[in-house]
């Protein structure tokens, strides 16, 4: 039996964010922290200089609220959003950037070492990528991937949602979505498809130290999770973990 989550990636999750693309953005200032944790995240990458003569890879960029939160913490380094939805790339580019920000649209599991070469002259010195590795196919995969794009050394952030090892965590997601997310796309969008997968995926997703197993299992060293404040504790946390 395939579960909603399955049901949702077979009728093509990036069209559904398509869908949501234009009101995305008042979407999440509906939820509060939102922003604030992306750049506790991003700071959480523990960069150097102000990421002065760094490359940073956002994968899984969105509208732009996750490459803003690099933006702001490491101004000084080139960062390259990548999304797979044309409206999320279209609503992220509308916004007013630094010249060292660019966008690109491909489907951030399919990325490789030679993309890299060719589309960013070489590899990335960090990966981030929020939302992200628990909407994608194959989340194994995807980690492999990802950190094959990281030069040695790199440092890897995921910023996600991950409850399945709490029965409070899993019952606050619940009351959230079911009180706020899904009526809020219900009303912004006109449809909540989109919003009940999300409230789906993440129960269906890895606890947090399944998480941490995966990454490690995938190559990375020095894996660690932390938590964001609040509401929100035990909800949203940052992974993170480096290339040997």
């Amino acid at each position: 039996m395939t579960t909603a989550t399955e049901r949702m990636k077979a009728a093509e999750v990036t069209e559904e964010f398509d869908l949501a693309a234009p009101a995305y953005d008042r979407l999440v200032s509906r939820s509060p922290g939102y922003h604030r944790d992306l750049r506790a995240s991003a700071i959480r990458l523990r960069l150097p200089d102000r990421g002065e003569g760094l490359l940073l890879l956002d994968l899984g960029c969105g509208t732009g609220a996750s490459t803003a939160a690099l933006a702001r913490e490491y101004p000084l380094a080139r960062i390259v959003g990548v999304d797979s939805s044309e409206g999320m790339l279209r609503e992220a580019r509308a916004k007013r950037w630094s010249d060292r920000v660019t966008f690109r649209r491909a489907r951030a599991q399919d990325l490789t070492p030679e993309w890299a070469g060719e589309a960013l002259g070489g590899p990335a010195d960090a990966v981030f990528a929020a939302y992200l590795v628990r909407n994608v196919p194959d989340p194994d995969a995807f980690l492999a991937g990802a950190l094959a794009l990281l030069c040695p050394g790199g440092r890897m952030a995921l910023h996600e949602y991950s409850v399945a090892d709490s029965a409070a965590a899993r019952a606050v997601w619940t009351a959230v979505c079911w009180g706020v997310v899904v009526p809020s796309g219900r009303v912004l969008v006109g449809r909540d498809d989109l919003f009940r997968y999300l409230w789906r995926s993440v129960l269906d997703f890895d606890g947090r130290e399944a998480l941490l197993e995966r990454m490690g299992a995938a190559g990375l060293v020095s894996v660690a999770s932390a938590p964001m404040p609040g509401w929100r504790y035990g909800i949203t946390h940052t992974f993170v973990g480096a290339r040997p």
